[in-house]
């Protein structure tokens, strides 16, 4: 396996700040220091730390469903930055599924199975994911109708998505899809913004009524649903 690979699926961080990490020299195998990412390691002979922190990838599998505040970073590790990490009380290291941004709020999905995470954030896999969006100024139809059929952003078009209105400044938007900032970047450019951001649903996954900042176990039948996507 990768060690950048080995590291993600230990839940310490992504992927890509393990390449960060292994190049800065903060990574060692077997008591030698690493900093040249792609280096292959065996999860069952090597020893391997990670700012001076000894890494393994958990067996036991733990799902976990957290309604995210606002203010919490999405990540594993940030300096200077509240984590959602610091919200879960558990002994197992988990990490994030996806991402939601520091000012958007709501279902945050975190575990310690790295093939699963692989597989809800591959942009192959088609989920679904809910919202619910409060905007600055009354929306029109015609607004909502452009968001639907998609608006060009980054580049590129996004995916046609399903709108509700609530009202006159909130409605429900589901997405197949999962830019940066994808919801603000696309109520801007029909001349509004964004003032709260709620994901209520990832998959067959509701955050129902979890009170903020509250996390729980996935039930066996969310967990099921789950493993076999």
């Amino acid at each position: 396996m990768r060690l950048q690979k080995f590291i993600s699926n230990a839940g310490y961080c992504s992927r890509r700040q393990a390449e960060k990490l292994i190049s800065d020299g903060k990574v060692s195998v077997n008591g030698q220091i690493i900093t040249q990412p792609g280096t292959k390691v065996d999860p069952e002979k090597d020893r391997i730390e990670v700012e001076n922190n000894l890494l393994s990838i958990e067996k036991n599998h733990v799902y976990i469903l957290l309604n995210k505040p606002r203010g919490y970073v999405t990540s594993c590790s940030h300096p200077g930055k509240k984590t959602v990490l610091e919200l879960i009380s558990i002994d197992q290291r988990v990490y994030p599924v996806g991402r939601l941004d520091k000012d958007s709020r709501g279902l945050l999905l975190l575990t310690n199975d790295g093939k699963l995470h692989l597989q809800l954030t591959h942009p192959s896999f088609d989920h679904e994911k809910e919202y619910l969006v409060t905007v600055s100024n009354p929306i029109s139809e015609a607004s909502l109708n452009t968001l639907e059929k998609g608006v060009r952003i980054m580049g590129s078009k996004t995916r046609p998505a399903h709108i509700n209105r609530i009202s006159s400044t909130k409605f429900k938007i589901v997405l197949k899809e999962g830019r940066k900032r994808q919801i603000r970047r696309m109520v801007q450019k029909v001349g509004n913004r964004v003032t709260d951001l709620k994901r209520t649903r990832m998959a067959n996954i509701r955050l129902g009524k979890l009170p903020e900042g509250k996390w729980r176990y996935l039930d066996e039948t969310e967990k099921k649903y789950l493993l076999q996507l």
